[in-house]
C-alpha cells in the first residue's frame, strides 16, 4: 500500500494537522472493505462525508452502548438527551446556517468519525470508560475515566492504547494530558495524583510520579514547556509545581518545585508559551513565560533563567462561578511577533502583549478589551486575529479581535461537551477541596478544548469534533449552494477590497488576488442571472415577476460596474436577461442611477436602442430626459431622438442632442422661438408650458454667451468663441426666416416681452465677461441701440419695463471702463414718460424705477431742477427725498414724509436719527429742528406717544408752548401720559421736568379719560396739589383715589369716611338686589357688579383701617372700627324672608372678616360688649349672635393655645441649653502628653518646686509661665490673666489677623479656665486628701459653649419659626397678627424650608 500524502509525519515543514482534508483519500489505495463486511477503523475513517451531514453519525448502532457507571462518567452536556437524534441535528444545522451573518460561514465543523467510533468500541469492548480528555499535537490523544490513554495518528487511526484498567482502578481516571512539542512525550495526569510519562514511539512507560505533590489532590493541568525537560502541573489544591526531568546513568527522575502555593489563592489554570517552529529564536523564548489563573488575579511568571514574577493582573468584579480561561498568540505587530496572552473570567476578554525590553526586562502593555454579554467557559486562538470562545450556553462564537466583531456562532449543544467537574471537586481523593473551587469546576472543561495549528478539538461524551477556519473559496460555495447569491457577492467583494475577516487562502500581491476574486465573482454573477431565469415564475401577477428579478438585475449591475466589467453586463448578461421583457425592463431601469451619478457614460448602440425605446413604451419622459443629458448620444440616430424629444417635450434633451450630437446651437433657439414668439406678439396669455420654454430660452442664452454647456458641463474651449458669435447674430436678427410680415428684432422684442429684466440681467452678465473682447464691444453697442430703438416710444412696454432698460444702461454707463454710448435726449424722454402728472396708474412703479435709475447715476444724465420740478408736480416725493438730501435741505425732507400717507409714520425716525447722529453740521440740525417744531401739533396728531419720545430727546425745554398749541383735550390727554409714564428704550438721561400745574393738568385729564388709571398715577407722581387733585378726585366722583389722597394728606378719618360712604352704598345695593351689588358710578361700568366688587370695597376700608391704627390711640382705634362694624351689621335685619340665605351667609362671612381684622387692635370685650348693645342683637335670641360668639372663642382658643405651646418649647430649650453647659463645665480634661507645647519638659517633676499648669478643651498642655511668656493671657501687670489661648492652636492659624483671628482664638480658649497645680506641689495637702484648685471661672468656657451651640442651629431659632407659623395661620385664618410684609426675608420663602421636629444634636465629646 502506498504512503497517503495524509500519512505524512505530521513534523514535516508544514507542521500543519491536516484532518479535514479526508475527503482526498482514494479508497481504492487503501483496500477499503466493501459496505456489507463489519465497520472497521479504516472504513470508518476513510468514508466521504458531504456538508450536509457534517453532524450525523455513521453508523447509529455504535451508539448504542451499555451502560456505563454512572460514578465514573463526567459531567455532560445538559441537552445530551437530543444529541443522537439525527432529525433533531438537521434541524439545529438548518436553523445555524439560515441564522449566518454576512460574513458567510466562517467556520468548519466536522465530526471525527474514526476517533469517536474508537471511542464508543472502546468504552464497550475492553471498558476503557467514557472519555475526560484530549489533546493534540502531531498527534491526537484522548483520556478514559478507566485510566486508559488512545493515541490516533492523523488519519484517526488507533496507533496506542496506554495503560490498563488496573491501572485505571489504582490512579483514577486520566483527569490530563499533554504532548511534548516533538510527538515523542506524552504526559498523563490521574484524578487521584499520580503523573505518568509514555514513550509515543513504542507505547513504553517511562515514569510513574507519585510524589510531585501534596497527596491527596487531584491533577487539574499538567503541560509541557518548550523544554521537554520541563513540565508544569496543577492539583486540585490551587498549588502549582515544575517537574523538571531528569536522566542520570540510565535512571529517570523527576525533580519538584512549587511555584505557587495553593494557600496564596488557587490556581485553576495554568498555560505555558509555546513558541513556533519558525519563532524558535524569539527574545521572549528564553524566558519560558508561564500565566498562571487563580481565582482573585492573573500572573505571568518566567521560569528561567531565575524564577521571577513578571505581572499580575486582578479580575473584574464577575460570577464567582465563573471559569477563568487564559491562551497565548504570537500576534504580527509593526513587522515583528509578539506573544499577546488572552485571559478572562466572566464576560471581559483582556489582552496583553508582552515584548522584551531592550535592557533585558519583560514589557507588559494592556490593551482594548472585548466586552461580551455571556460567561465565558472556553477562549482559544484560531488565528493571530481570531478567537473562538464558548459560553456556559455552549454556544460558540467566532471573534475578529480588532474589530470585536462575532463573525460566526454554532451550537455546540449536539457535542455534549465534556466537564471536569469531578476532578476539580477532587471526589477520587475524598473531595478536599475548597468550595470557591467546586463552584468553579461546575463549568470547567479544560481538558476537553485544546487548539493546534489553527484547529480546535472539542471532545464529547461520545465523540470527538474538530473546527477549522474555512478558506474563501468555501465561505462563498457555502453560500452558494443555499443560493444565497446576493450575500455571495457582497462577500467576495469584501474579500476583493480586503475589508473582509478571518481571510485564509488568499496570497500574493494585492493586484493578484483581486484578480482572483473577481474571476469568482464573474462566475457567481453569470451562475445568479442563469438561476434567475430559471426560477422565474411561468405564470402570475406582473407584480411577482417584478419583485424577482428586483432582487437579482440591481445587484448584478452593481457589481458587473464595480468591478468595471461593462462587457461582462452589456454582453453576455443583457443578452440573457433580454429573453424576459420585465427583466429587460428591470435591466434599463437598474442603469439610471449609474448614468445620472456619471458611473456609466457610454452605452453599445443596442443597449441605447432598447433604453429609448422601453422609458419612450412606459411613458417615462421625465426620466428619459435627465437620462439623455448624461449619455453620449453620438451612436444614435440623431433626427429620430430630436423628433421623440419634440413630441414628447423634452426640450433639455432636445438642446443637449443638438449641441452635442451635430454642434448646432441655434437651430433650438429657432425652434423654441417659434413656440412662443406668435403669442407674445398677438398680445395672448402664455401658457405654463409655453412659460417654462421662455425660462428655458434664457438660461439657454445664458449659458451659450458664457462659455458653460446646457443644461450641465462646458462648451469646448475651441468652439466657444464661435458659440458666441453665433447666438449674437441670431439675437440682433432683422427679421425670422419663417414670417416677414412681423416687426424688425423679432427675438429680441419676444425676450423683451417676456421677461425684460431677467433678459437684461443676461446681457449684464454677457458685458461682465467680455469686457475686453472688440467684437463683444461691437455686439454690445449694437445690441444696446437696438433696445432702444425698440422700446423708446412704444407703447407696448410698460413704465417698469423702460425704466428698467435705462436703469441697466445707467449701470453700463456708471462703470469707469464704459465703452457704451446713448444719446442724453433719449433720459430726457424717458424723465418726462416717468414724471407725466397726467398719467395716476401706475404711480408708485413709476417712482420705484425712476429711483431705481437714479441711485444707480442716472442723475447724471438730467437736469436736477428740471427732475425736482417734474417731481413735486408729480408727488414723488421718494425723488424729492433724493435731490433735497443731495442739496443738503433736509428740513425740505420732513415735509416729503408728511405729504406721503404711505411713509408718514417715518418721519419720526429721520428726525430723531438727524438730530442724534453726527455728520450734519449745526445750521442744518438747527433748520431741522425749527421746521420740527413747527410742525409739532401735526407730528402729535400723528402719533402722540412717538412725538412724546421726540420731545423729550429734542424739545424737553419746549414743553410748555407745544402743549399751549395742542386745543383738542384728548390729544393733549395722551401726549401729556405719553410724556409722563417711563418707557422702554427711551434714555434713561432723556428725563422732562414738568412744572406742578401740569401734573394738576393731567390729574384733571384722567379722571375724565382714564379713570383706572388715575390711582396709579397718584401714586407714583408727586409734583400734583394735594387739595386741587382733592377737589378733581370729588367733582368727578372717585371714591378710591379721593380716599387715598385725604389719607395722603393725614386725615385718615375723613378718607375712612369717603370709603364708608361707599361701601354703605354698596350694601345698600346689594341687600335690595339679593347678591349682586352697585358698582361705583364714577369708576364702574354702568349696571352691577357681583359680591366681588362688595368685597374689594371692604377689603380697602380694612386695609386703610390697620394702616392708620398703628399710630392712633384706643378711643381713636374705636371711631374707626365700631362704624365700620355698624355698617356691616346694619343690612342683616333688613334681610326677611326664605330667598335672603344666601345674602344673610355672605354677610355673615364678611362681618367675621372685619372682626378678625379688629381682633388685633380692638380688646375682645369691648367688641362683645358693643355687639351686644346694638338693637339688633340685644333684642334678638342668642342664636342670632351665636356665630359671632363661637368665632371670637375659636380666636381666642388658638392665641391660648399658641402660647401654652411656645412657653413649653422655651423652657425645654433652656432646660437643654442649662444642662449641656453643666455637662460641659464638669466634664474633665485629658491632657494628650506629658509635657508642655512650649518647654517640651514633663510637669511631673518631684524635685522642682510647685508650679501651675493649664490644660486646654484641645487635650494641650502648658505650664503658666510659659503661656505668659507667650502672651496668651488677657490681663495687664501682675494681675493673673483672666483667659487663656491656646498657644499652639492659635499659632496653626497661619499668623491671620483681625477679628475672624480673635474669634478663632477665642473657640481653642481653656474649657473651664481652670489653673490646676501639679499633683506633687504640696505634699501636705495630699496627704490630707485636698486638692487645690487655684481658681475656676466659668464665663469663658459658657462663651464657648454657646458658640458651640449656636453652631448647631445653622438658621432661624423655634421662637422665629413658631412667630411665623403664627403670622401665617393669622393671615389664613383668622387674620389676629399683622399680615407679614412681602420680601422680609422669612424662611417660608425659601422653597427648601423645613420644620425641624428631632431632638437637638448632642455636643461633640
Amino acid at each position: 500500500m502506498s504512503e497517503s500524502p495524509d500519512c505524512r509525519s505530521l513534523l514535516s515543514a508544514s507542521s500543519q494537522l491536516n484532518l479535514m482534508e479526508i475527503d482526498a483519500i482514494d479508497d481504492k489505495e487503501f483496500d477499503i472493505p466493501q459496505v456489507d463486511t463489519p465497520p472497521t477503523l479504516e472504513s470508518i475513517l476513510n468514508e466521504p462525508e458531504t456538508e450536509e451531514e457534517t453532524f450525523l453519525w455513521e453508523d447509529t448502532s455504535l451508539l448504542n452502548t451499555d451502560p456505563v457507571d454512572s460514578h465514573s462518567c463526567e459531567t455532560s452536556s445538559l441537552a445530551s438527551s437530543d444529541s443522537g437524534d439525527p432529525a433533531h441535528l438537521k434541524r439545529r444545522k438548518k436553523t445555524v446556517e439560515m441564522n449566518a451573518s454576512v460574513h458567510g460561514s466562517v467556520l468548519r465543523h466536522s465530526l471525527l468519525k474514526g476517533i469517536s467510533a474508537q471511542i464508543v468500541s472502546a468504552a464497550d469492548k475492553v471498558d476503557a470508560g467514557l472519555p475526560t480528555a484530549i489533546t493534540v499535537s502531531g498527534v491526537i490523544a484522548v483520556g478514559t475515566s478507566h485510566g486508559l490513554a488512545l493515541v490516533f495518528d492523523v488519519n484517526q487511526a488507533l496507533r496506542l492504547c496506554l495503560g490498563t484498567t488496573a491501572t485505571g482502578a489504582e490512579f483514577g481516571a486520566v483527569s490530563a494530558l499533554s504532548i511534548n512539542h516533538d510527538c515523542s512525550r506524552l504526559l498523563c495526569g490521574f484524578a487521584k495524583g499520580q503523573i505518568t510519562m509514555w514513550d509515543l514511539a513504542n507505547g513504553k512507560l517511562l515514569r510513574t510520579i507519585t510524589d510531585a505533590h501534596p497527596p491527596g489532590t487531584a491533577i487539574l493541568h499538567v503541560k509541557f514547556t518548550d523544554d521537554p525537560t520541563l513540565a508544569i502541573c496543577n492539583d486540585s489544591g490551587g498549588s502549582v509545581f515544575e517537574l523538571a526531568f531528569r536522566r542520570v546513568m540510565g535512571m529517570r527522575s523527576c525533580d519538584s518545585r512549587c511555584l505557587f502555593s495553593g494557600s496564596k489563592g488557587e490556581v485553576c489554570c495554568i498555560e505555558p508559551l509555546h513558541t513556533p517552529p519558525d519563532l524558535r529564536d524569539h527574545p521572549i523564548t528564553p524566558y519560558s513565560l508561564l500565566a498562571m489563573g487563580s481565582l482573585t488575579k492573573i500572573l505571568v511568571i518566567g521560569l528561567k533563567p531565575s524564577l521571577k514574577v513578571w505581572m499580575t493582573f486582578p479580575y473584574n468584579k464577575s460570577d464567582p462561578s465563573s471559569v477563568p480561561q487564559l491562551a497565548w498568540q504570537f500576534v504580527p505587530a509593526q513587522k515583528t511577533y509578539n506573544p499577546v496572552l488572552a485571559f478572562c473570567r466572566g464576560d471581559t476578554v483582556h489582552f496583553l502583549l508582552v515584548k522584551k525590553e531592550e535592557a533585558g526586562s519583560i514589557h507588559v502593555v494592556k490593551q482594548r478589551q472585548l466586552h461580551l454579554n455571556c460567561d465565558l467557559i472556553s477562549l482559544s486562538w484560531i488565528s493571530s486575529r481570531t478567537l473562538v470562545l464558548v459560553n456556559s450556553q455552549e454556544q460558540l462564537q467566532v471573534v475578529d479581535r480588532p474589530s470585536q466583531e462575532v463573525l460566526d456562532q454554532l451550537d455546540l449543544e449536539q457535542v455534549q461537551l465534556v466537564y471536569n467537574s469531578r476532578h476539580f471537586k477532587s471526589l477520587a481523593t475524598g473531595g478536599n477541596v475548597s468550595e470557591a473551587l467546586a463552584l468553579v469546576g461546575e463549568k470547567a472543561c479544560y481538558e476537553s478544548v485544546c487548539s493546534y495549528a489553527g484547529q480546535i478539538l472539542y471532545l464529547g461524551t461520545k465523540s470527538a469534533h474538530i473546527m477549522t477556519l474555512r478558506n474563501w473559496r468555501e465561505r462563498v460555495d457555502f453560500l452558494l449552494r443555499q443560493e444565497r447569491f446576493g450575500e455571495a457577492l457582497a462577500l467576495a467583494w469584501s474579500f476583493h477590497e480586503g475589508t473582509a475577516k478571518a481571510v485564509v487562502g488568499l496570497y500574493g500581491d494585492p493586484g493578484k488576488r483581486k484578480g482572483v476574486v473577481a474571476d469568482k465573482m464573474v462566475e457567481i454573477l453569470i451562475l445568479f442571472v442563469e438561476r434567475s431565469l430559471k426560477r422565474c415564475p411561468d405564470q402570475g401577477k406582473i407584480q411577482v415577476l417584478e419583485q424577482h428579478f428586483q432582487e437579482v438585475v440591481p445587484v448584478v449591475v452593481d457589481y458587473c460596474l464595480l468591478l468595471q466589467r461593462s462587457d461582462l453586463l452589456f454582453e453576455q448578461l443583457y443578452s440573457r436577461l433580454v429573453e424576459n421583457v420585465v427583466s429587460r425592463g428591470m435591466f434599463l431601469e437598474a442603469l439610471e442611477s449609474y448614468i445620472i451619478s456619471q458611473r456609466l457614460a457610454h452605452l453599445t448602440t443596442p443597449i441605447m436602442k432598447d433604453l429609448l425605446a422601453h422609458y419612450h413604451g412606459n411613458g417615462l419622459m421625465d426620466r428619459l430626459e435627465r437620462l439623455i443629458v448624461h449619455l453620449d448620444v453620438t451612436s444614435l440616430d440623431m433626427q429620430q431622438v430630436v423628433q421623440m424629444c419634440w413630441e414628447n417635450h423634452l426640450y433639455d434633451a432636445m438642446i443637449y442632442v443638438f449641441n452635442r450630437g451635430m454642434n448646432d446651437y441655434i437651430t433650438p433657439l429657432e425652434k423654441l422661438f417659434a413656440e412662443i414668439g406668435p403669442h407674445l406678439r398677438e398680445g395672448r396669455q402664455l401658457t405654463n408650458e409655453q412659460v417654462v420654454i421662455g425660462n428655458k430660452l434664457l438660461v439657454y442664452i445664458s449659458c451659450s454667451l458664457a462659455g458653460r454647456a446646457y443644461p450641465l458641463g462646458d462648451i469646448p474651449e475651441d468652439l466657444v468663441p464661435q458659440v458666441k458669435n453665433k447666438v449674437f447674430d441670431f439675437l440682433i436678427r432683422l427679421h425670422s426666416e419663417t414670417s416677414e410680415e412681423e416687426e424688425v428684432f423679432p427675438f429680441i422684442r419676444t425676450l423683451l416681452h417676456f421677461d425684460t429684466r431677467e433678459f437684461l440681467n443676461v446681457l449684464a452678465l454677457t458685458f461682465e465677461d467680455f469686457r475686453h473682447d472688440k467684437q463683444a464691444l461691437e455686439y454690445q453697442q449694437r445690441i444696446v441701440d437696438i433696445l432702444l430703438k425698440v422700446m423708446v416710444d412704444n407703447p407696448d412696454f410698460t413704465p417698469s419695463q423702460v425704466g428698467g432698460l435705462f436703469t441697466f444702461l445707467a449701470r453700463q454707463m456708471a462703470k469707469p471702463d464704459n465703452t457704451l454710448f446713448v444719446n442724453r435726449k433719449l433720459f430726457d424722454q424717458v424723465l418726462e414718460f416717468l414724471c407725466c402728472p397726467d398719467d395716476d396708474s401706475r404711480h408708485t412703479e413709476r417712482q420705484q424705477v425712476l429711483l431705481e435709475l437714479l441711485h444707480v447715476g442716472g442723475v447724471v444724465q438730467f437736469d436736477e431742477g428740471s427732475l425736482l420740478a417734474l417731481a413735486e408736480k408729480a408727488e414723488f416725493y421718494q425723488i424729492c427725498e433724493f435731490l433735497y438730501e443731495k442739496q443738503h435741505l433736509y428740513e425740505k425732507i420732513i415735509d416729503c414724509y408728511l405729504r406721503d400717507n404711505l411713509r408718514k409714520v417715518e418721519v419720526f425716525s429721520y428726525i430723531h436719527n438727524l438730530l442724534s447722529m453726527p455728520g450734519y453740521s449745526p445750521a442744518e440740525k438747527q433748520n431741522v429742528w425749527d421746521k420740527s417744531l413747527q410742525h409739532i401739533q401735526e407730528l402729535v396728531a400723528l402719533d402722540p406717544s412717538r412725538s412724546a419720545d421726540l420731545v423729550t430727546c429734542h424739545f424737553s425745554e419746549h414743553v410748555q408752548p407745544i402743549l399751549s398749541q395742542l386745543e383738542d383735550d384728548k390729544l393733549r390727554f395722551q401726549f401729556l401720559t405719553s410724556l409722563l409714564e417711563p418707557r422702554e428704550g427711551r434714555p434713561a438721561d432723556s428725563t422732562v421736568t414738568l412744572d406742578p400745574d401740569l401734573h394738576e393738568q393731567q390729574v384733571g385729564l384722567l379722571c375724565r379719560f382714564d379713570p383706572p388709571g388715575l390711582q396709579a398715577f397718584l401714586e407714583t407722581s408727586q409734583l400734583y396739589p394735594l387739595e386741587a387733585a382733592i377737589k378733581m378726585t370729588e367733582q368727578y366722583g372717585h371714591s378710591e383715589a379721593t380716599s387715598y389722597l385725604l389719607e395722603k394728606k393725614g386725615d385718615a378719618h375723613g378718607a375712612f369716611t369717603v370709603l364708608l360712604t361707599k361701601l354703605k352704598r354698596i350694601l345698600e345695593s346689594f341687600t335690595r338686589d339679593g347678591g349682586v351689588a352697585e358698582g361705583d358710578g364714577g369708576g364702574a361700568k354702568d349696571g352691577s357688579v357681583p359680591l366681588e366688587g362688595l368685597e374689594s370695597s371692604l377689603d380697602d376700608i380694612i386695609a386703610l383701617c390697620q394702616r392708620n391704627s398703628q399710630n392712633l390711640n384706643q378711643q381713636q382705634r374705636e371711631v374707626l372700627w365700631f362704624p365700620l362694624l355698624e355698617a356691616m351689621m346694619a343690612p342683616q335685619k333688613l334681610l326677611r324672608g326664605p330667598n335672603t340665605n344666601h345674602t344673610s351667609e355672605a354677610l355673615k362671612e364678611l362681618t367675621m372678616k372685619v372682626l378678625n381684622a379688629m381682633s388685633s387692635f380692638i380688646p375682645l370685650p369691648d367688641i362683645i360688649q358693643r355687639i351686644l348693645q346694638d338693637p339688633v342683637y340685644g333684642k334678638g335670641k342668642l342664636s342670632e349672635i351665636q356665630g359671632l360668639i363661637l368665632g371670637m372663642l375659636d380666636t381666642f382658643n388658638y392665641e391660648q393655645t399658641l402660647l401654652e405651646t411656645t412657653t413649653s418649647l422655651l423652657n425645654h430649650d433652656l432646660h437643654w441649653s442649662l444642662a449641656h453647659l453643666r455637662a460641659s463645665v464638669t466634664r474633665g480634661l485629658v491632657p494628650r502628653q506629658d509635657t508642655c507645647n512650649i518647654c517640651l519638659l514633663q510637669y511631673r517633676r518631684r524635685h522642682d518646686p510647685p508650679e501651675e499648669i493649664v490644660i486646654f478643651s484641645c487635650g494641650h498642655l502648658y505650664h503658666c509661665q510659659c503661656l505668659q511668656a507667650k502672651d496668651c493671657g488677657s490681663g495687664s501687670g501682675s494681675e493673673r490673666p483672666q483667659q487663656w489661648s491656646c498657644f499652639k492652636c492659635s499659632s496653626n492659624q497661619g499668623g491671620r489677623g483681625g477679628a475672624m483671628a480673635d474669634q478663632r482664638r477665642a473657640r481653642s480658649t481653656s474649657l473651664a479656665q481652670t489653673n490646676v497645680t501639679s499633683s506633687l506641689r504640696e505634699p501636705g495637702l495630699e496627704a490630707h486628701g485636698k486638692k487645690l484648685f487655684v481658681e475656676a471661672t466659668l464665663d469663658p468656657q459658657q462663651a464657648q459653649s454657646w458658640d458651640h451651640l449656636r453652631c448647631l442651629y445653622h438658621g432661624p431659632s423655634r421662637l422665629a419659626i413658631l412667630s411665623e407659623l403664627t403670622h401665617c395661620h393669622g393671615n389664613e385664618k383668622a387674620g389676629l397678627l399683622h399680615p407679614a410684609p412681602q420680601g422680609t426675608g422669612s424662611v417660608f420663602h425659601s422653597e427648601d424650608f423645613k420644620l425641624k421636629l428631632s431632638p437637638p444634636p448632642a455636643v461633640e465629646e
